[in-house]
């Protein structure tokens, strides 16, 4: 299963009919077939990485949670313990599975008594095989034909189950407040069932804190942990004090894309530059570019102010730039600009090409005020001073 196309109206902030295509559109030449792209069938394209970037409050975390919110309906066929409403969202999903192009439309709607779970509404699941003489016309509703007498589910589940019909992973989330308290219990569970050894476990340390020669789990709550010729035992939280917020967010996420690459599942990462060096950022991006490495088409899509991390990406297909005004709006870099290829992206973005540059006279006003309150300060010194003498 590859997920294609996701369109939404009502979700968040996005304006309606908000549409993150993930098909590769431009010219494909054979260097962009060996580390930019994956063929999941004859001739049609999807991508190692994505990228969303735009300035502060621009929708890019609104827009990696609807991929989460897609990829929860097609993993676990369910929505629940989101921190947004379901209420009057309106989703069309449209994927690819064993030979087929599936479209998948629903309303959601808040469960009364249900707690934090999406009730799945007027849903509509159509396919049609998949051809390649036909791959510019896979989001054309022309040839989907509906399929009828699915059978009953609970309302808190997808009909995308007679389709899948096992849950499975399809996209883990890494977001900006992972590395709380859960953090280790969280990294060895994905240890557990991804069976991931020890060994990888060990070199992922390495790479964050080469102080670290070992850490394993001693009990449920409980951490083992070797530094030089000393071991200690740590809870969740003395190991989260004891280690820096860098090492303990660098060591999930890591563990995180190892799953990821080995099981095949994309990884949706909010902030990739946070708490983490740029050559290591650049270091996941090439992983995921690596053929011998990412086997089982895993993709990784992120949000970042890096705009030099743009520069490793070969297209500009796979680079979404988001706004807001009243609304969030996506534009693409390849279909909305026409930026030459040759030129570096960063130097475009830091040129405002995308107009993602922060406002200079926002800047220039918090400058005006902070002189005016330093100067009144000064001016309040001097006058008790006056007083004093």
């Amino acid at each position: 299963m590859k997920l294609l196309r996701v369109k939404a109206s009502r979700f968040k902030n996005c304006c309606d009919g908000f549409t993150i295509d993930l098909t590769a559109k431009s010219k494909k030449t054979a260097e962009d077939k060996e580390y930019e792209l994956q063929e999941i069938a004859p001739d049609l394209y999807v991508f190692n990485t994505v990228a969303f970037i735009g300035k502060n409050a621009s929708g890019k975390t609104t827009a990696i949670e609807l991929l989460d919110c897609a990829y929860s309906i097609l993993g676990e066929f369910r929505l629940e313990g989101k921190h947004y409403s379901y209420d009057g969202v309106q989703l069309e999903l449209t994927f690819y599975h064993e030979g087929f192009l599936y479209l998948y439309e629903t309303a959601l709607s808040s469960g009364k008594a249900m707690g934090n779970q999406a009730v799945f509404l007027d849903e509509r699941l159509c396919r049609k095989e998949y051809c390649k003489t036909n791959v510019k016309e896979i989001f054309d509703r022309e040839g989907y034909g509906e399929i009828k007498d699915l059978g009953d589910l609970p309302e808190d589940t997808s009909n995308v189950f007679f389709v899948l019909k096992k849950k499975q992973t399809r996209a883990a989330f890494y977001d900006s407040f992972s590395g709380g308290p859960d953090t280790y219990q969280t990294l060895f569970r994905v240890l557990k069932n991804y069976d991931i050894g020890m060994e990888v476990l060990a070199k992922i340390i390495r790479i964050f804190d080469e102080n670290i020669r070992e850490l394993t789990r001693a009990d449920d709550h409980h951490y083992r942990v070797v530094t030089g010729d000393e071991e200690r035992i740590m809870s969740s939280e003395q190991l989260i004090y004891f280690l820096s917020g860098g090492t303990t967010k660098g060591i999930l996420l890591y563990t995180l894309m190892v799953a990821s690459l080995k099981e095949g599942f994309d990884l949706l990462v909010d902030g990739v530059e946070n708490h983490f060096h740029k050559t290591l950022v650049e270091n996941m991006i090439s992983l995921y570019k690596d053929r011998s490495v990412n086997r089982n088409n895993a993709t990784l899509i992120f949000t970042t102010h890096y705009c030099e991390i743009l520069d490793l990406m070969g297209r500009q297909d796979n680079i979404w730039i988001c706004n807001a005004n009243s609304r969030i709006h996506l534009t693409n870099m390849y279909g909305d600009f026409n930026i030459r290829p040759e030129l570096l992206k960063s130097r475009q973005y830091y040129n405002n090409a995308f107009r993602t540059a922060v406002n200079y006279e926002d800047l220039m006003a918090l400058k005006k005020v902070l002189k005016k309150s330093t100067a009144h300060h000064r001016k309040a010194e001097l006058y008790l001073a006056d007083i004093l003498k």
